[in-house]
């Protein structure tokens, strides 16, 4: 991250309390992008296309719960600003990769197909969040590290290949 904040996608919402089932789907989805949430119906992702186009859909399904959206394009104030988002994003993959690399070291005990089935859920899970992860932290490569020893691989490949 240079000196400069970068420019970031930004989805201000709404959703009705009632029916909560459209409200949740929405938490759901926007918790699987991975967003910063900024404050209460304000979240953001480092802008790019993919990105601005995930919360596009997102704010159409707002809309379709009768909420209100609108999706912005800005730059934080500052760059401090900008690496507290950063911040609390890569906290927060940390955490799902450290639970990750937890579930393939108890994994290890397992043998043949239900080891072969834990690899592959595990390399799943890997890419699901490596997908939301745009801030790296260091528990990534433990993450992989340990999904390639239970899978028996040398611990220098990447584990994000292979098929699913």
């Amino acid at each position: 991250m240079g000196s400069e904040p970068g420019e970031w996608v930004l989805l201000a919402y709404r959703v009705p309390r009632e029916p909560s089932s459209p409200r949740i789907a929405i938490w759901r989805r926007l918790k699987q992008l991975g967003v910063a949430q900024l404050v209460d119906g304000l979240v953001g992702l480092p802008a790019d296309a993919r990105t601005r186009e995930q919360l596009e859909w997102v704010a159409d399904d707002v809309l379709a719960a009768n909420g209100t959206a609108g999706v912005w394009l800005a730059r934080p104030a500052s760059a401090v600003a900008e690496r507290e988002l950063a911040g609390q994003m890569a906290a927060a993959r940390a955490v799902e990769y450290a639970k990750l690399a937890a579930e393939a070291d108890t994994s290890t005990q397992l043998a043949g197909p239900a080891r072969a089935a834990a690899v592959r859920r595990l390399r799943g899970e890997l890419r699901r969040i490596q997908r939301r992860d745009f801030f790296a932290p260091p528990e990534r490569e433990a993450a992989q590290r340990a999904v390639a020893t239970l899978a028996g691989e040398p611990a220098t490949e990447p584990v994000h290949g292979g098929a699913s």
